[in-house]
């Protein structure tokens, strides 16, 4: 696959995994519609994507409004006239235990995480597979394999993603419709800051792990090959990556690990 002329929807855009694959798609000369919370950090994202060669427009937008987002989806498609690729990258994490965390902060998580994915998949497949097919490009991750502490709800809608977009690539695949899971580990990113505590204030700091993840043009890299290959998964991070294949096959061992884990 190449991307240049393809139009690429990435959402959580101006910062991270998503900032960072923008700028390699505008590199190929991709038409790019970037969406996040933050309309003054998309202007300057897509000031750089168009000096590397892209086409980019901005739509900024609150996930978590999950009425509106067939509005937002008409928007998204009047730039270019479709969506090929679509990205689902925005997401926010959690640092409370189950029991203390509101149920507005669990609704929340998984209205950002899970819920406006899946609208915005059900609404983008119709002209996908009227124009042939298309791709669709979704942010996990390893908590998305495995329970964590202090993420009750973040694990729960990164393991719903697997399921919903895994049973799309088996429906659609004679559509050519494809599904492309991105599980990142530890990468050098803001996600912790926005974390949400029990109460849904931000957590803001930055995570220890976090701090000594992959940088995000290393993660970029290689989710964009995954992309390019149409790999139906991919792992991005170092060693803590490990886990999911003990979570695989030494399932015991995983557990008591994760009990032990230093979370934050």
């Amino acid at each position: 696959m190449t991307f240049e002329n393809k139009t690429i929807w990435i959402t959580g855009a101006s910062s991270g995994i998503g900032e960072a694959c923008a700028y390699l798609f505008a590199k190929e000369k991709a038409n790019l519609i970037l969406t996040a919370l933050e309309a003054g950090k998309l202007a300057e994202v897509q000031k750089k994507c168009m000096a590397l060669g892209g086409k980019c427009e901005i739509l900024p937008y609150d996930l978590s409004n999950i009425e509106t987002i067939p509005e937002l989806v008409e928007k998204a498609l009047a730039f270019f006239g479709k969506i090929e690729i679509m990205f689902n990258n925005a997401g926010i994490s959690q640092r409370a235990k189950a029991g203390d965390t509101l149920f507005e902060v669990d609704k929340k998580i998984m209205d950002v995480n899970f819920f406006a994915p899946v609208r915005i998949t059900k609404l983008l497949l119709p002209q996908m597979i009227e124009n042939g097919g298309g791709t669709f490009v979704t942010t996990t991750s390893i908590s998305g394999k495995f329970g964590f502490p202090l993420r009750s709800a973040y694990c729960a809608s990164k393991h719903a993603l697997y399921g919903f977009f895994e049973t799309v690539h088996a429906e659609y695949y004679p559509q050519n419709i494809r599904c492309v899971l991105v599980c990142p580990g530890r990468v050098k990113t803001n996600i912790s800051l926005y974390a949400l505590e029990k109460n849904g204030e931000p957590h803001g700091k930055m995570d220890a792990g976090q701090a000594s993840g992959i940088t995000v043009e290393k993660a970029a890299k290689k989710i964009m090959k995954a992309i390019r290959k149409q790999k139906p998964e991919v792992f991005v991070g170092g060693k803590e990556l490990l886990m999911v294949y003990f979570k695989r096959f030494i399932p015991t061992l995983c557990r008591k690990m994760v009990r032990e884990i230093k979370s934050v």
